[in-house]
């Protein structure tokens, strides 16, 4: 179900609007999508203005997480409503499964009665009545399990796999006040409540999960100015462009179904965002998006011949099935395939490398083959450094220096999981998913200033910032928001974690690992874990950048850690020693992998780019359900057992490309 409206929860929301909205939805099948307008669902939206980037609406990917029913015209001038396609048969009675395309199943599958199946015969695509006799859903493989007269065999069943159910569209319910069909908003004219000055032109209805989206189109003579919200007509054209309208009631108040026509009550900000102020020629444009096309389909072509090394075409089987959006997504999750580093983990699970972790790294320590250095918790954190460290004061006051002369680039790897003694801004927080959002943790971590290290000259340190496809957004609004938290704009990347496929257990054929697939479309995966940051650095030539700018030393240190950033004492201690690593442990710490602080040379980074193949990776694991095509039919495999392996990799394998006599252990004790 498509949601229209809720409250504005976010810190950063406008004053004007109120904390709590009534909320439309707008749901699909088995009609077009209905919106409802309801008083108990909510929806949070930020509208920052991002200065690194054109204006982007602060929301979830863009795609509905509701399914709605597509519209279609027969050749004999019928209309019909798609809700499902048949995607498998089931048991040996005739039986077909299908996967819903439609908010109102139960009404679609359920009741019995006439139906209609689109199939491709020949070459031409046709359409013929059908009976729905019965119909059961199958909640385990988010499907439903259905009886046509007429079909009594596995042979006929398999005949219609890979059709399309559908109905008339005059089928439609009755709606209740103050509810819409999504296809009838599309083409409403969109004007200022306070003025009555036309805006521009409704495209398309999305729903981003708990809420619904106006695809809006500007009109020709319409241009926004920004921080005002004011529309005026320059000589700066923004014709054709498309903008983001929250379908919430306190932003479209007043929808007029007779005179095809909404008013609207933009927050300041709101018509500014995604805009384009592009100076350049259509012509121009067109040419740089033909040159950017062609740049994918270049990367395309070699990342499915490396796949075609590896052995793993299975992979682009969906390119014959599926819409053009489905099939570009297919294409978006190859080109992001990191093929070198997902052939280094395939090889360490058949002959398995050295894996270092804590506890060796702690009789390497005993040995006296790493400097070594114990200090306590209170002198670590005690502003009177020079009484509480004694000798040890000088390493600091060499850390302190290095950072004052901007030596120090610190990347900050965002550990999402919920820990304790973190407070939590709950305006932040997930509460469906229950998950900590990564904006809360940073922010909680950048404004409390006994968890970050403050340093008076911050502007001069660099930030790497990793973290989840999903929270990469949030990050660059609450940096946006909060004036990058003084730090230097120019100096603050956002990366997405490293990400490798889920494979088989099992051997398959030609004796490999096949890599499992979510939906014939995308590719499932895994995050790597902390020792993919190693790879994301150097793929993003991180440390080539880095050096321009005269830093001398990384840090790569995860949220969890109780103190975190700009870890000076460990800093002067790597310099002192001309050390290539330093590790700050913790003895109280249960999961190293997870909380980690190391100090990198450099020099040393450089050399582990080129040398990324002494990076160790294990697999853990797990059951994970996916889809395989068997026989030309896309068959759920839904695990009871393990049946995969989850690629991983810890940042401690860095020390396979290291002596031991370069390495500098600081430990934390009580």
């Amino acid at each position: 179900m498509m949601q229209r409206a809720s409250p504005l929860s976010s810190p950063n929301s406008l004053p004007s609007l109120p904390t709590t909205l009534p909320t439309r939805h707008i749901l699909g099948a088995p009609f077009p999508n209905r919106t409802t307008r309801t008083a108990t669902s909510s929806y949070s939206v930020q509208f920052p203005l991002n200065r690194q980037q054109n204006f982007r609406l602060a929301l979830p990917a863009l795609h509905s997480t509701a399914t709605q029913e597509t519209f279609e015209t027969s050749k004999t001038g019928s209309k019909f409503v798609e809700i499902g396609y048949i995607s498998n048969v089931h048991g040996l009675q005739g039986e077909i499964r299908v996967k819903p395309s439609t908010d109102f199943p139960e009404l679609r599958f359920s009741e019995p009665g006439r139906r209609w199946l689109k199939q491709q015969v020949l070459g031409e695509e046709t359409v013929q009545e059908v009976e729905l006799v019965e119909g059961k859903g199958h909640a385990g493989q988010k499907s439903w399990i259905l009886r046509l007269k007429g079909i009594d065999t596995v042979d006929q069943a398999k005949q219609l796999v890979g059709s399309t159910l559908l109905v008339r569209e005059e089928d439609k319910p009755e709606l209740d006040e103050d509810e819409f069909y999504s296809r009838d908003l599309v083409g409403m004219r969109v004007v200022l409540k306070e003025t009555n000055e036309f805006v521009g032109t409704v495209v398309n209805v999305y729903s981003s999960g708990a809420s619904d989206l106006l695809h809006v189109k500007l009109d020709s003579s319409v241009n926004t100015l920004p921080k005002t919200g004011k529309l005026r007509t320059t000589e700066t054209r923004v014709s054709d462009q498309l903008i983001w309208v929250p379908f919430v009631e306190a932003i479209v108040p007043y929808v007029d179904m007779n005179r095809r026509e909404m008013q609207i009550t933009p927050p300041k900000g709101l018509l500014e965002l995604n805009l384009r102020f592009d100076e350049r020629s259509k012509k121009e444009r067109r040419q740089l998006e033909w040159k950017e096309r062609k740049k994918l389909q270049r990367r395309l072509i070699a990342a499915k011949k490396k796949l075609c090394e590896m052995e793993q075409q299975h992979v682009f089987h969906g390119f014959r099935f599926g819409e053009k959006a489905q099939r570009s997504l297919l294409a978006d999750q190859i080109v992001g395939v990191n093929s070198n580093l997902l052939q280094q983990a395939l090889q360490n699970i058949e002959i398995p490398s050295k894996r270092w972790n804590v506890t060796e790294l702690f009789r390497a320590t005993k040995a006296k083959l790493t400097s070594t250095l114990k200090i306590t918790e209170e002198c670590l954190t005690s502003c009177e450094s020079k009484e509480k460290l004694g000798t040890n004061s000088t390493f600091r006051e060499k850390g302190l220096h290095l950072l004052s002369k901007g030596k120090l680039a610190i990347v900050l790897v965002v550990n999402e999981s919920e820990r304790p003694g973190w407070s939590y801004d709950p305006d932040l927080v997930d509460f469906e998913s229950c998950e900590t959002s990564p904006s809360s943790l940073i922010q909680t971590l950048l404004c409390d200033d006994q968890r970050f290290v403050k340093m008076e000259d911050r502007a001069s340190v660099p930030l790497i910032l990793v973290c989840s496809a999903h929270g990469i957004q949030s990050l660059r609004e609450l940096f946006s928001d909060n004036e990058y938290f003084a730090f230097d704009s120019q100096k603050v990347w956002f990366l997405e974690e490293e990400m490798l496929p889920v494979v088989s257990s099992s051997l398959e054929e030609q004796n490999r690992h096949k890599i499992l697939m979510k939906s014939p479309w995308e590719i499932l995966q895994s995050p790597v874990g902390s020792g993919g940051v190693i790879s994301l650095l150097s793929s993003h030539n991180i440390p080539d950048n880095l050096s321009e700018i005269g830093v001398e030393y990384i840090e790569i240190c995860s949220t969890s850690q109780k103190y975190v950033g700009a870890n000076s004492l460990l800093l002067g201690f790597v310099n002192s020693r001309k050390a290539d690593i330093g590790i700050q442990i913790s003895k109280d710490v249960e999961n190293f992998d997870e909380d980690f602080d190391m100090i990198f040379s450099m020099n040393f980074m450089k050399k582990l780019m080129k040398w990324i193949n002494k990076l160790e990776f294990f697999v853990i694991p797990k059951p994970n359900s996916h889809v395989e095509k068997v026989d030309k039919e896309w068959v759920d495999v839904v695990p009871s057992s393990p049946n995969s392996y989850e690629l991983c990799c810890t940042i401690y394998s860095s020390l396979n490309a290291c002596s031991l006599d370069k390495v500098c252990v600081m430990e934390i004790t009580e």
